[in-house]
């Protein structure tokens, strides 16, 4: 067990798992001292089971796992998930310890048909390139959060892309760096600014980088997702999944 690639594990339990509704994948795979920041599951492994029993009543209950990334002993999921009629964007961030899950952390936002370009909140490139890269993107992504999102540096924004080149994922916002500027200034006067406050985690494989942040939104507090793909150096193309906090949580573990 402590052999497998964290990646082949968190596949099972999605495909096996979840997928076909199998409890004894969560039996071997899943700690049973398991931490959950779902904000609405209650820790321990007897939370996900309880969840399968859940998924069952679902009609047409599917997960589309669409992007993996591996660092270390984190996975990052990005999929869509189809049940009874509604489409959401999800991120599932886990983490392993010899071969078994042990955390879990996720995010999700109902998914509208398209966003302003035309694309959708999941589409576009899936396979890892440029693993060689990977240190080198996941420090960009870093000082972008840290100089622009969280400290406000909004004049150090053009370093951090090709020109006005921004391929844009998120609903609402127009592609290139200019569409994301007039995003932050229309929220900004409708009284639903966006502030990060501080970066969780930031997990990379080649020219992927997902960042795990907590900040408010409209003064209400939330958990940002973001998922970036890095091209020559600069940030080129961006997916993303806001989700409030809730005041009272399941468990004690917080959603970070």
């Amino acid at each position: 067990m402590a052999s497998r690639s964290p990646r082949s594990v968190v596949m099972e339990l999605l495909e096996d798992g979840f997928g076909r509704a199998d409890r004894s994948v969560f039996e071997r795979l899943v700690a049973e001292d398991y931490v959950q920041h779902n904000p609405f599951m209650p820790s321990g492994r007897a939370g996900l089971v309880g969840l399968l029993e859940e998924l069952k009543n679902i009609p047409d209950n599917r997960f589309i796992s669409l992007r993996f990334l591996e660092d270390g002993d984190l996975v990052l999921v990005h999929s869509e998930w189809l049940s009874a009629g509604q489409r959401r964007t999800v991120f599932d961030l886990f983490r392993l310890r010899d071969g078994l899950l042990v955390e879990h952390w996720d995010a999700m936002q109902d998914q509208p048909p398209a966003s302003a370009p035309g694309r959708t909140m999941v589409d576009g490139p899936t396979a890892v390139k440029d693993l060689e890269r990977t240190a080198a993107n996941k420090a960009l992504v870093a000082r972008f959060l840290d100089t622009v999102m969280v400290s406000g540096q909004h004049e150090a924004l053009h370093g951090f892309f090709d020109g006005d080149r921004y391929l844009q994922h998120s609903p609402g916002v127009e592609d290139g760096v200019s569409g994301f500027v007039s995003h932050l200034q229309a929220l900004a006067a409708r009284g639903d600014g966006m502030r990060y406050e501080r970066v969780h985690r930031v997990v990379g494989e080649g020219h992927f980088v997902f960042a795990q942040s907590e900040g408010t939104r409209g003064g209400k507090r939330t958990a940002f997702y973001d998922l970036f793909r890095v091209e020559d150096g600069k940030i080129a193309e961006h997916w993303d999944v806001h989700q409030s906090i809730p005041d009272t949580l399941t468990h004690g573990n917080g959603m970070f």
